[in-house]
């Protein structure tokens, strides 16, 4: 569990600390004319991308509940975050990561958004099963849903057998 919240944490930090490690590593290990055009597509599409996913993430109920990602999220999305550290050494290297980051982007994306649809299907059938519960229990003569004795009575029954008659006459 340690290590999925850490892991939360990171992909809020990851939004800004990657994009910059691109710019710091072009800078050290990096050089040339097409190196800064690459740069300057690079890291507003990395920033987005690495907002994009985690909104997905944070989106996801059972991750607020939990604070912590699954162990899906840590993999995919950790193999993503590795090979955009690693496109930053700018080495021999770098288009394998280039084109594995691609790959790995699209995966963490389509992986975030099955996830989460899958954890909203869940919450929505256990809403549901406790609806029929409960619809079937007051159906069965239980306590209605205010707690009150069995059976349906109009909502002015106060159930004392008593009526009062309110005549008023204006002239």
């Amino acid at each position: 569990m340690l290590i999925r919240r850490s892991f939360l944490r990171w992909l809020v930090a990851a939004v800004v600390v990657l994009p910059i490690w691109l710019g710091v590593g072009w800078a050290f290990f990096g050089g040339g004319g097409w190196g800064t055009l690459g740069l300057v597509i690079t890291v507003p599409v990395a920033f987005i991308a690495l907002g994009i996913i985690a909104l997905l993430v944070w989106a996801r109920p059972t991750v607020r509940a939990e604070r912590a990602v699954s162990w899906t999220d840590v993999g995919v999305i950790g193999a993503w975050h590795a090979s955009i550290i690693g496109i930053g050494f700018y080495g021999q290297g770098a288009t394998i990561f280039g084109v594995l980051g691609i790959l790995l982007a699209i995966a963490a994306f389509w992986s975030s958004i099955w996830q989460l649809v899958s954890d909203s299907a869940r919450r929505v059938q256990a809403t549901m099963t406790e609806f029929e519960r409960l619809a079937a229990q007051q159906a069965a003569g239980g306590q209605d849903a205010a707690g009150g004795a069995p059976g349906r009575r109009p909502p002015f029954d106060d159930g004392d057998g008593d009526i009062i008659i309110v005549r008023e006459v204006r002239d």
